[in-house]
């Protein structure tokens, strides 16, 4: 993703919902409910189905951390798949390496995330991946490599990775720093941030 140098702080307050998952996000809407900006607090009105549609791309898009190219990419090639749109363009960004090493507990966030798979710490089916895009697939085996096994931030979030859960379609051996894809993404479980791609799909069929 492009570099994006607006702090989290505000997009998140700018789009309501913690879609970062840390708790300081939390504690931050509960402090300071409205969005940025000297005006803010009195921002009235229903919003418009644009707005709305506007909104969930942002949120989604900076939840996985794409650029706006990156994301268009993803839904042009979800919608070209058999199924529902918005169902196979959360499943192709669920299967992103870097999100897949997030969601197992090796990185701490999605940006630690395609950081620490850029300068090669992992392996998938045993060999190097330092692209974060790549697409796994249900019996793939993803693991950190031996000499990346002592990097503090990488103890520290297996360590931490049981306080927020692991999907069901994934199995993590934590003293083996390893683990494995065991399904597809399961939909029903894609629920933190609250996602409509609906309006996804509708902003972009337009």
């Amino acid at each position: 993703m492009a570099k994006n140098f607006t702090p989290k702080g505000k997009i998140v307050r700018r789009l309501g919902v913690n879609i970062y998952g840390n708790p300081k996000y939390d504690r931050l809407l509960e402090r300071r409910p409205t969005p940025p900006g000297e005006h803010g607090a009195a921002r009235k009105g229903k919003p418009s189905d644009y707005s709305r549609q506007l909104q969930e791309k942002q949120k989604v898009r900076f939840c996985y951390g794409l650029s706006e190219k990156q994301f268009r990419s993803v839904f042009v090639k979800a919608k070209a798949m058999k199924g529902i749109a918005g169902h196979n363009m959360l499943e192709l960004l669920e299967r992103r390496l870097d999100n897949m090493v997030y969601r197992l507990g090796m990185a701490s966030s999605r940006a630690e995330a395609r950081v620490f798979v850029r300068h090669g710490h992992y392996l998938v089916n045993g060999r190097k991946v330092n692209i974060p895009s790549a697409l796994v697939s249900p019996g793939d085996v993803i693991e950190v490599r031996e000499k990346s096994r002592k990097i503090e931030k990488i103890v520290e979030a297996l360590d931490g990775v049981m306080r927020r859960g692991i999907p069901s379609w994934l199995e993590l051996e934590r003293d083996a720093f390893k683990g494995t894809v065991k399904t597809a993404p399961v939909r029903e479980e894609l629920t933190s941030p609250a996602i409509e791609e609906q309006l996804i799909v509708e902003l972009y069929s337009k």
